[in-house]
């Protein structure tokens, strides 16, 4: 059954601002483009067996980790089996800057960018699997819920890590801009428009050692203006960011995915 999603392509290229909430409508896509194929092919089980989990991380030491070091401490979809979980490689992100230089951190976080010089970075992008049809919906069910996946929170996933008290200094600047960069503040990326994005406020977030929570609107432009929200995790000398964006509705902090991710880390 053909069904083009470069609609869905275009609409991100071309309406909303951020690189990553592009790459947030371009994952939406693909989750309903797998699901769509399920639903017009075989009702047959997706297979859910994936490798063993990787053993739990050693304490914490003085030396950061590498990027190797980090991938399999990444959420996987054995993790989080209710979301769908996609890589998200270094050359599809990019760096980020602020018009205010105590704001940095912020956009940093909202970008998938290691918070301060890092020893190593891993990433991922997860969304929010919709509920599927009853049992014996019909195809035009199955393609409903299928399509459901475009109204579902996505969220970054970030690991990073850092030498020394790195993680630690890292993260109070999070917190100290949380509150210094509560009027607003703006995004550039490489090649983009800058982002306004305004209405910083702390929220509530316990995970880790130490964890650090807030939420922002985005102005996309052409009126459009979208809440998201952001948590920063410290586990020993690893930071975990997380940010959600719901596209098509309001979002949540996203305590499944922290809760997960912050597991994995042991």
């Amino acid at each position: 059954m053909p069904f083009d999603f470069s609609v869905y392509r275009l609409w991100g290229r071309n309406t909303v601002r951020s690189a990553l909430v592009r790459r947030t409508v371009l994952t939406a896509s693909a989750v309903s483009l797998t699901l769509l194929a399920t639903a017009c092919g075989s009702d047959k089980a997706s297979d859910t067996k994936t490798d063993g989990k990787a053993s739990a991380p050693a304490a914490p030491a003085a030396k950061g980790k590498t990027a190797a070091e980090l991938a399999p401490l990444l959420v996987t979809q054995a993790d989080l089996p209710t979301h769908k979980i996609e890589p998200v490689e270094e050359e599809k992100t990019a760096a980020v800057d602020s018009d205010k230089a105590e704001c940095k951190v912020l956009a940093q976080a909202q970008s998938m960018q290691p918070l301060a010089p890092s020893t190593g970075v891993g990433r991922i992008m997860t969304v929010e699997l919709p509920k599927p049809a009853a049992e014996g919906a019909s195809v035009d069910e199955k393609m409903e819920a299928a399509m459901g996946a475009l109204k579902s929170t996505a969220t970054s996933v970030t690991l990073s890590s850092y030498d020394g008290k790195g993680a630690e200094d890292a993260f109070a600047s999070v917190k100290t801009a949380v509150t210094a960069c509560a009027g607003g503040f703006a995004v550039t990326q490489k090649g983009e428009q800058s982002t306004p994005i305004g209405n910083v406020t702390s929220e509530p977030a316990t995970s880790g050692d130490e964890a650090v929570g807030f939420s922002s609107v985005m102005d996309m432009g052409d009126g459009q203006k979208k809440k998201m929200h952001t948590v920063v995790v410290r586990k020993g000398n690893v930071l975990a960011t997380f940010w959600a964006l719901n596209l098509a509705g309001d979002s949540e902090q996203p305590k499944a995915v922290v809760d997960a991710q912050v597991k994995k880390l042991g």
